[in-house]
């Protein structure tokens, strides 16, 4: 029998969407006003889910105290209060969108949960707006 179990979290970061090599013109038509060149923020809202079998022992799919520290370690203290284009590596050369920011998440996270656990990511970018990765 398998179950989900989730984490919730957030943090707050800023970021501009752009390519470098477009024209300022190109992107302010593609991104719009989040091609800010001064950047904007928003406060990100995150639920990662691990989905595995109960542990006959503990009756735990995993320690969710476990799950709390991945998350702090490998997202809030890299990702809150941080400028996403220039803070934080993994975004140098990558458009630090929801799309491609979940992504980033999930392979951090992914490194330190087991291989036989399957991994889910929510990313909040808004209330309304929000995008899933599932490793797929």
């Amino acid at each position: 029998m398998k179950v989900t179990i989730s984490r919730k979290a957030h943090f707050n970061a800023a970021h501009r969407l752009y390519r470098k090599d477009w024209t300022f013109e190109k992107n302010d038509a593609v991104f719009g006003k989040c091609n800010n060149p001064n950047y904007h923020g928003h406060n990100y809202e995150l639920i990662v889910g691990v989905t595995g079998e109960i542990d006959r022992e503990t009756g735990y799919v995993m320690d969710i105290k476990i799950l709390s520290d991945i998350i702090k370690e490998e997202v809030e203290n890299q990702f809150d209060h941080k400028n996403l284009n220039v803070d934080v590596p993994e975004f140098e050369n990558l458009n630090p969108t929801a799309e491609n920011i979940v992504v980033v998440i999930w392979n951090k996270i992914r490194k330190r949960i087991k291989a036989e656990f399957d991994l889910e990511v929510v990313l909040y970018e808004t209330p309304r707006n929000f995008v899933t990765y599932k490793g797929e």
